[in-house]
């Protein structure tokens, strides 16, 4: 789509993922590093949305960032 944010995404499932996968999408992707967790899995770690009323056209709820 071509009207969106002109991007790719590196896509790696969580049991396979290395310490060296996400340095290659730290080093080389670069831009967010991100991973899909389940509303209570955000609950019991305090994660809090970023924004709480979402217009934008493509709703992504992302939560606050995080250093790991």
């Amino acid at each position: 789509d071509e009207d969106r944010e002109n991007e790719g995404d590196l896509v790696i499932g969580a049991g396979f993922v290395t310490a060296e996968d996400i340095n290659f999408m730290a080093t080389q992707g670069r831009g967010l590093i991100c991973l899909t967790l389940t509303e209570e899995r955000c609950r019991h770690l305090k994660l809090p949305l970023m924004v709480n009323d979402n217009n934008a056209r493509y709703s992504t709820n992302f939560t606050v960032s995080i250093e790991a």
